[in-house]
C-alpha cells in the first residue's frame, strides 16, 4: 500500500502531528506489539479512520519515528556543538547534550531502540547515516590536526557506542540527577583513554 501524501493544510499538519506524538506516547511505554492503532488514535483523541488519512500502517508510523529521531539529534547535536573550537570539545558539549535529548525523550530513544527487531533496517539507516556525518567530521578534525590520526569510521561507531549505552544506563534504565557529570566522566575516556 503507497503511504498517504502529506497534509498540505495548516489543519491536516496539526493532525498529523497529534496522531505522530501519540504513537510516540504509546509505542514508547507499550512497546511496537502491544500498541494499536486504536491505542494511538484515542490518545490523539481521534477517530480511528482518521489515522489512515496520515498514515497507511502501524509500521510506516514506527519508521517515521525513528527516521524523526535520527533527525531531531542531530539537530540538537549540531546546535550544541556549533560553539566548539575543537573537535575534543564538540565530543564533550555533544555526549552532554545527547544524555539530555535522551533525557528530554526517552519514548523515541526506546522506540529507537526496539527498530533493532521490528524494523531493522530503519535501525540500521538511523546508525549508519549519523555514522556517515561523523565519520566526516573526524576527517576533517585528523586532517586538520585538531586530534591524533585514525580509523574514522571505527572511532564514529565507538564514540556512538559509548553514548548510546549511557543514554541506555542512566536515562532510560534508571534515571541519573546528574547527567553533565557522567558526560564529564565519559569524556575523560575518551581524551585520555585508560593509560595512567
Amino acid at each position: 500500500m503507497n503511504a498517504p501524501t502529506r497534509p498540505k493544510t495548516k489543519r491536516g499538519q496539526t493532525r498529523r502531528e497529534q496522531i505522530l506524538r501519540a504513537a510516540e506516547r504509546v509505542i514508547g511505554q507499550r512497546g511496537f506489539t502491544d500498541a494499536s492503532i486504536a491505542d494511538i488514535t484515542r490518545e490523539a483523541g481521534t477517530a480511528l479512520g482518521t489515522f489512515y488519512i496520515y498514515f497507511s500502517s502501524k509500521e510506516e508510523i514506527f519508521r517515521e519515528l525513528v527516521a524523526e529521531m535520527g533527525h531531531m539529534t542531530r539537530k540538537v547535536l549540531a546546535a550544541a556543538t556549533m560553539p566548539a573550537d575543537s573537535r575534543l570539545e564538540a565530543e564533550h558539549l555533544g555526549l552532554k547534550a545527547f544524555l539530555r535529548f535522551v533525557a528530554e525523550h526517552p519514548a523515541l530513544y526506546r522506540i529507537v531502540e526496539e527498530a533493532r527487531f521490528v524494523d531493522p533496517p530503519a535501525y540500521e539507516d538511523y546508525f549508519t547515516s549519523f555514522a556517515k556525518a561523523y565519520r566526516r567530521q573526524l576527517e576533517r578534525a585528523a586532517d586538520s590536526g585538531t586530534i591524533r590520526p585514525g580509523d574514522a569510521d571505527v572511532r564514529a561507531w565507538a564514540l556512538m557506542g559509548i553514548a548510546k549505552t549511557l543514554g541506555e544506563r542512566y536515562v532510560l534504565w534508571g534515571s541519573s540527577d546528574d547527567l553533565d557529570r557522567i558526560a564529564d566522566d565519559a569524556f575523560d575516556l575518551i581524551r585520555h583513554g585508560l593509560e595512567p
